[in-house]
């Protein structure tokens, strides 16, 4: 399925296969998580980060799901029916707010930037800013350095690691806010 998708519609799918249990095991392994009480994904895609959040989370902790594509997103609904699951990354501040969260804890993200116009860049960045707490964390995988400046105007870039051991090979940034 994934690689269908990422056949039809390359600008929305970033990769040809899902992240890799390394990849997820990066982006889960930078988060304090018994200091998480709320936190957001966006760009689920087939779940396995999700399935690593759900299994990283402590009891209590609001989750949030952000899945454009349908096909991707009911089977998240099914898995998933503690968190709350939505289909637009653009609206993760109302969202959010609808969840009666005055701010978010972390923002883990594997949206496919780089394959965004610079406008959805700009407007989905300004929804994770808008809706973390300070000094909230934002954990996003890229396969490129590519988004390197654009989060450093947002946020203090504590990390940015690494990972061979997925297809492609990615980088992950962990990022505070300002």
């Amino acid at each position: 399925m994934f690689l269908y998708k990422f056949i039809r519609t390359p600008k929305t799918i970033g990769s040809v296969t899902p992240s890799s249990r390394f990849l997820t095991g990066k982006m889960i392994d930078s988060i304090p998580w018994n200091e998480v009480q709320s936190v957001a994904e966006l760009g689920a895609g087939t779940g396995v980060v999700t399935r690593a959040i759900e299994q990283a989370v402590q009891p209590g902790t609001q989750v949030l799901i952000f899945e454009r594509d349908p096909h991707l997103r009911h089977p998240l609904k099914q898995r998933h029916k503690d968190f709350s699951v939505h289909s637009d990354a653009c609206s993760l501040y109302s969202k959010m707010q609808e969840q009666g969260l005055d701010g978010l804890d972390c923002v883990i993200s594997g949206l496919p930037f780089a394959n965004f116009p610079q406008k959805i860049r700009d407007d989905i960045m300004e929804q994770i800013v808008k809706s973390l707490k300070p000094g909230g964390l934002f954990v996003a995988f890229q396969y490129s350095l590519q988004m390197r400046n654009q989060l450093k105007s947002y946020f203090d870039i504590e990390t940015i690691q690494f990972v061979l051991l997925n297809v492609p090979p990615a980088f992950v940034y962990v990022c505070r806010k300002k």
